[in-house]
């Protein structure tokens, strides 16, 4: 994928840094998540760096899912905690702080998005889709004419799957840009996940399954209304629902084909977020309420219901439950001694929000990702909340997906996809 033409590939892969002069410790206090010296002495990364810094190999093979940070071992068992942390939980603890984007406004210009402004550098308000030093804006794919509600990266392919809600899914080379394909589904996309090889579409009353591999091209029926949210967990795949319930289907290598499951029923509204860890199913609903379903039993264990409006997306982080809704807050839910999970942290922000999306940096740092209603998505240190950038948007952006490589993409309300790519340390550095 070119920028402008040239020679420079969006899906190049931007390695750590090497050559690293500092001193080789890791800094204690970037560890616990409330570092404010810029430039530290110490090092500001993980022992071991995420899996597309390990190597070549590694950084060219798509992860195998774009929800998060959700471990991909069903198997791992929730730490029983108390969500008191007293004196130890570094939740929000530099949120403000620590915050290296200094700019005189953040106020996009309306004229500069229209193309019209004429003060130019001397513009009181942002001439710049984004703010922060340590990523960086590529180039943006044109087509859709209504929202991306889907973005997908399937293994071992080099194309990219984006969906919408003008009724279609186009498939784009990584390597050129261009638009290979436009599917047309005669109805509008809800929700789009990449699980392996499999491409699975939810539409109304209808989840269709294409696999890049064998070709195979599969309907699955069953849904009522249109499939809002969809997540694999346990050889199963789920399906969040417009009348509320939450369907599953299980592959039969036999028949080559997806067989019902199971019908988990609870939600009185529908199900817009589902995302898997730690041997539990979280589905977020516009009731209000997350629940917490057995991965094992597929029975509900736990309503949380601290959420005071629709729940628009959950996200597993290591031992905790992240969740954000139109209530304009991010919570932070762990597990108690009885095993049920209670908020240990709430983060408030001016406007509701729409999607959560993890991934690490090329310094193997964990960032949360938050698109708001104001048509931006705010980057956040974890657990610390402290801020790394934002990003800007003619419309509000409903759809964040990690790729290889350290790049990320964005779709939003006019039917754009960004492509965004992480800097190195050495490279933010040596920009300013």
């Amino acid at each position: 994928m070119d920028v402008d033409g040239g020679g420079k590939r969006v899906f190049q892969r931007l390695g750590a840094p090497s050559g690293d002069s500092r001193n080789q410790k890791v800094c204690f206090h970037w560890r616990a998540g409330k570092c404010s010296r810029y430039p530290c002495p110490y090092l500001h990364r993980e022992l071991n760096g995420p899996p597309h810094a390990a190597s070549n190999g590694a950084a060219n093979a798509a992860p195998k899912r774009g929800h998060g940070f959700a471990s991909d071992d069903s198997s791992v068992s929730v730490p029983r905690r108390s969500p008191n942390f007293s004196g130890g939980s570094t939740w929000g603890r530099v949120h403000g702080g620590g915050n290296r984007i200094i700019r005189k406004t953040e106020k996009l210009c309306n004229f500069w998005v229209q193309g019209s402004c004429t003060y130019g550098d001397k513009c009181r308000f942002l001439h710049s889709w984004s703010l922060g030093e340590s990523f960086s804006h590529l180039t943006h794919l044109d087509g859709h004419q209504k929202v991306i509600t889907g973005i997908a990266f399937p293994s071992g392919s080099d194309k990219l799957y984006t969906g919408s809600k003008d009724e279609t899914v186009r498939v784009w080379d990584c390597q050129s840009g261009q638009c290979m394909a436009i599917i047309n589904l005669g109805g509008q996309v809800g929700s789009m996940i990449a699980e392996g090889p499999w491409v699975f579409v939810g539409i109304p009353n209808c989840v269709k399954a294409w696999n890049i591999q064998t070709s195979a091209d599969l309907s699955l029926s069953g849904p009522v209304g249109l499939v809002y949210s969809l997540v694999v967990g346990n050889d199963l795949l789920f399906a969040g629902t417009q009348d509320g319930s939450i369907l599953a289907w299980k592959f039969n290598v036999a028949t080559n084909c997806f067989e019902p499951a199971a019908s988990l029923s609870g939600h009185t509204l529908p199900v817009v977020s589902l995302v898997v860890g730690a041997n539990r199913l979280y589905s977020g609903s516009m009731d209000h309420t997350i629940k917490v379903w057995s991965l094992e039993s597929l029975q509900c264990l736990q309503t949380l219901t601290d959420h005071t409006s629709v729940v628009m997306s959950v996200l597993c982080w290591e031992q905790f439950l992240l969740s954000c809704s139109l209530d304009k807050t991010i919570k932070v839910w762990a597990a108690t001694e009885s095993g049920n999970l209670e908020v240990t942290y709430t983060q408030k922000e001016d406007h509701g929000l729409l999607t959560l999306c993890g991934m690490h940096d090329l310094d193997g740092k964990p960032i949360l990702l938050c698109s708001c209603n104001d048509n931006s998505v705010r980057l956040y240190d974890l657990p610390s909340f402290s801020e790394r950038g934002k990003i800007y948007s003619k419309e509000e952006i409903r759809s964040i997906q990690a790729g290889p490589g350290g790049i990320f993409f964005t779709g939003d309300g006019t039917g754009q996809v960004k492509v965004w790519t992480w800097l190195a340390e050495q490279a933010v550095a040596a920009s300013m």
